[in-house]
């Protein structure tokens, strides 16, 4: 028994870095989003855009064991695609995964990955 020790106090650690919220380095999208397309300042300071992320960090810190792995995976990968990711992104996906299963069977996102 002492011998599985290790191995059951490391399988237990693996659970719970899986449930954890990733990190995201959301700094470029948030000074993307203080620019406009010619580089001038936008409507929203980087500063703002750090503090929405941050609140929904701490959110998915909160709710994470809420959603399934697989919409954990599968909106993590649609955060990352086309751009820096993002945690409000994340977040929002998470959102609409977990509600869609709430509506009728013919108008829920079954097997949608957004390819």
């Amino acid at each position: 028994m002492p011998a599985l020790l290790p191995v059951i106090l490391t399988a237990s650690h693996l659970v719970m870095a899986a449930q954890d919220v990733p990190r995201l380095n959301v700094e470029p999208s948030c000074r993307a989003a203080a620019t406009d397309s010619r580089g001038h300042p936008g409507d929203r300071t980087a500063a703002a855009c750090l503090q929405d992320e941050r609140q929904a960090r701490g959110k998915l810190q909160k709710e994470w064991t809420t959603y399934s792995g697989a919409d954990h995976a599968r909106c993590l990968r649609l955060s990352n695609q086309g751009g820096t990711p993002s945690y409000v992104e994340l977040l929002t996906c998470l959102q609409i995964a977990k509600e869609s299963r709430q509506l009728p069977g013919e108008d829920r996102l079954n097997g949608f990955d957004g390819r």
